[in-house]
């Protein structure tokens, strides 16, 4: 049977930007080495699989090299698919069933605000090879649930990042994030967000990294709420919203292809 697939990018508000993921609607569960041959044949950072099951969707995220259990931008790309196609009403609440708990996104305007849980980071050494594979002067080291966090020392370091990518494949980290303080008042902080272990060289938009963002950034400046830019190639904005032990993910997103998985 045809699958639908569409292809979203998330995080921005105007074509080929933002963090492209593909939507696969599933009539039922599918086979896991099936879903992970989709993920590398469409060979972009994630590629969500969904269905309905009970009040809501159950919803998995491959790379093309393996399954995360958290992924942000593949998040709200399925949301905008559910929305725009008409599988969920303008009021309704998405609710997604996954490896990470229950998720929900809802949509207001042109926006749509998922809501993940918050991951705290803790001040840690840097794995073997881990700054030497990034080429800066780290700020601060820490580690949260996945990934490693670096802060940089201004967000000029931060654009201008070439990390040595063999290097840091190599490390026995999942993914690493960079970040800095934004140097204008248009954004409270940049980062950038690098996993090659798991298929990813560089992710453009990374909603997963902004869980261990806010709550960073939110002691740091004392703030509950932020506006977030991750300065890869394609770019995109994501809005921040502290609550308790969730955060609060605002996106924008549009539908870039519309298609059928025939195999």
């Amino acid at each position: 049977m045809d699958v639908p697939v569409y292809q979203v990018d998330a995080f921005t508000d105007r074509p080929f930007a933002g963090n492209p993921a593909a939507v696969c609607l599933l009539a039922a569960p599918a086979d896991e080495g099936w879903m992970q041959n989709v993920g590398r044949e469409m060979n972009l950072s994630e590629t969500a699989f969904l269905y309905r099951a009970g009040d809501g969707f159950n919803l998995r995220w491959f790379t093309p090299a393996a399954e995360v259990e958290l992924c942000g931008h593949a998040t709200l790309a399925s949301a905008h698919v559910l929305f725009t196609e008409g599988y969920l009403a303008a009021g309704d609440a998405a609710r997604f069933h996954t490896k990470s708990g229950l998720l929900t996104a809802e949509r207001t305007g042109e926006w749509l605000e998922l809501d993940f849980p918050a991951l705290p980071v803790k001040a840690a050494e840097a794995p073997p090879g881990l700054v030497e594979a990034l080429g800066l002067e780290p700020q601060y080291v820490g580690s949260s649930r996945f990934d490693y966090l670096v802060e940089a020392g201004s967000e000029g370091i931060v654009r201008a990042l070439k990390p040595d990518i063999a290097r840091l494949r190599a490390t026995e980290v999942r993914g690493t994030i960079v970040t800095a303080r934004a140097a204008g008042a248009e954004f409270d902080f940049v980062s950038r967000f690098f996993a090659p272990g798991v298929g990813i060289d560089e992710d453009p938009v990374t909603g997963s990294a902004h869980c261990v963002l806010g709550p960073y950034w939110g002691a740091k400046l004392g703030k509950e709420e932020m506006v977030a830019y991750q300065a890869s190639a394609r770019g995109g904005v994501v809005k921040v919203r502290l609550a308790c032990e969730r955060v609060k993910l605002g996106g924008q997103a549009l539908t870039v292809l519309r298609g059928k998985l025939a195999a």
